[in-house]
C-alpha cells in the first residue's frame, strides 16, 4: 500500500513543530520551505557567499532527523550559534553545514539533500524556490520595509508602528523550484502554517508557480491558525481574517482550503499568557461559528504544549491532521 503524501508549507518553528509529529506516522513527508530569511546568521551567509538562506532549511531538517541523538540535544546543537566576536560569531552549526555542502555540491538543492542525508532526516526538505529574492512589505500609509527579518521585528524597536501591512511582494520575482511544485501537485494532504502570516506562510505563495500548482492538486488542504496574534503583523486579527488574507495571496487556489485547524484550549499557566498580552499579542478569536459561507471544516481542539512560550503540541497537531488522511 502507497504511503500518503503530506507536503507541509512554510518555515520557522511553526513548521518546525507540525513536522515533529507528523515524521512518526507512516507518510511520504516533504517540507516545502520559505527561502526569504534575510537576518542573523542567515543574512550574513546570503551576503557573504551568495547562497540562499539556511535557516528555515536548517529547522525542517533538524525537525525530521532521526540520529540517535535525544530530540533536544539535536536541535540544541543544530540551533548552537557561536557567541565569539569573531568571523564564526552569531552563526548557526546548521547554517554553516549548509553553507560548506553548498560549496562541496556547488547546488543548493544538492547540499540540502546532503544534508538530509547526514542527518538521516524522514522526508524531503525543498527550497520553495532557487532564486535568490528578497521580501518587501508596502504599509498601507505607503511605507516600504525591506527584508523579512526588519518586517518580522518592527515591533521591537523604532520601525514598530500601528500602521497595518497593505501587502507583501518579492523583488525581484522567483520562480518555484521544480521538485517543489512537483511535490506539491502529488500531495494527499497539504499543511499551510503555523507561522507568522506575512514573513513564513504568505512569502511561499508569492513563489510564481506555487499557486498553480496547489490548484492543480487533488489534495485536502488544511491552514494552521496561529495561536496568538503579532503586534505589526495581525494585530486584532480573528480566525476569519487569518483565512481571508491567506486566501488573497492563494489567488486562485484560494477555494482550495478545505480544513481549518484552530486551537480553543490554552495551558493554565496565567504568566505566559501573560507575557503575550503584555507585548500586544492577544489568543487568535475563533469566530467561524456559523460561516459556512467560507466553505471550510473547522477542527477545533486543545493544541498547546507546555513551555515558556506557547507553542502547539506537535503530536497532539499531528493526531488532528492525520485523521484528515
Amino acid at each position: 500500500m502507497l504511503k500518503k503524501r503530506v507536503v507541509v508549507i512554510g518555515g520557522g518553528t511553526g513548521t518546525y513543530q507540525v513536522l515533529v509529529g507528523l515524521k512518526k506516522y507512516p507518510v511520504d513527508l516533504s517540507a516545502v520551505v520559505t527561502m526569504s530569511d534575510s537576518g542573523g546568521s542567515t543574512g550574513k551567509l546570503r551576503r557573504e557567499f551568495s547562497i540562499l538562506p539556511p535557516g528555515d532549511v536548517r529547522r525542517a531538517l533538524s525537525a525530521l532527523s532521526n540520529l540517535p541523538l535525544a530530540e533536544k540535544t539535536l536541535e540544541t546543537l543544530f540551533d548552537f550559534r557561536f557567541h565569539s566576536k569573531g568571523s564564526l560569531g552569531g552563526h548557526a552549526v546548521g547554517n554553516l553545514l549548509l553553507a560548506a555542502l553548498t560549496q562541496i555540491t556547488g547546488r543548493e538543492d544538492l547540499a540540502i539533500k546532503e544534508a538530509g542525508k547526514i542527518l538521516a532526516v524522514s522526508g524531503n526538505v525543498c527550497p520553495v524556490t532557487l532564486d535568490k529574492t528578497t521580501l518587501v512589505a508596502e504599509l498601507e500609509n505607503g511605507k516600504k520595509i525591506v527584508g523579512e527579518t526588519k518586517i518580522d521585528l518592527r515591533w521591537q524597536g523604532k520601525e514598530f508602528s500601528e500602521v497595518p501591512i497593505k501587502k507583501v511582494y518579492l523583488r525581484p520575482g522567483a520562480k518555484v523550484f521544480k521538485e517543489a511544485s512537483e511535490a506539491i501537485k502529488k500531495a494527499d494532504l497539504i499543511i499551510l502554517g503555523p507561522g507568522d502570516l506575512y514573513t513564513s506562510i504568505i512569502p511561499n505563495l508569492l513563489v510564481d508557480g506555487v499557486n498553480e500548482a496547489i490548484a492543480a492538486s487533488c489534495a485536502k488542504v488544511a491552514l494552521i491558525v496561529n495561536l496568538m496574534t503579532k503586534p505589526g503583523e495581525t494585530d486584532n486579527f480573528t480566525a476569519s481574517d487569518f483565512i481571508r488574507i491567506i486566501r488573497q495571496y492563494l489567488q486562485k487556489a484560494g477555494n482550495k482550503i478545505s480544513h481549518v485547524v484552530i486551537n480553543t484550549k490554552f495551558p493554565e499557566d496565567v504568566q505566559t499568557l501573560a507575557w503575550y498580552l503584555r507585548h500586544s499579542s492577544k489568543p487568535f478569536k475563533d469566530d467561524l461559528e456559523g460561516m459556512r459561507d467560507l466553505g471550510v471544516k473547522v477542527v477545533r481542539g486543545g493544541f498547546t504544549q507546555r513551555g515558556e512560550l506557547l507553542r502547539h503540541d506537535p503530536a497532539k497537531l499531528a493526531k488532528a491532521l492525520m485523521k484528515l488522511v
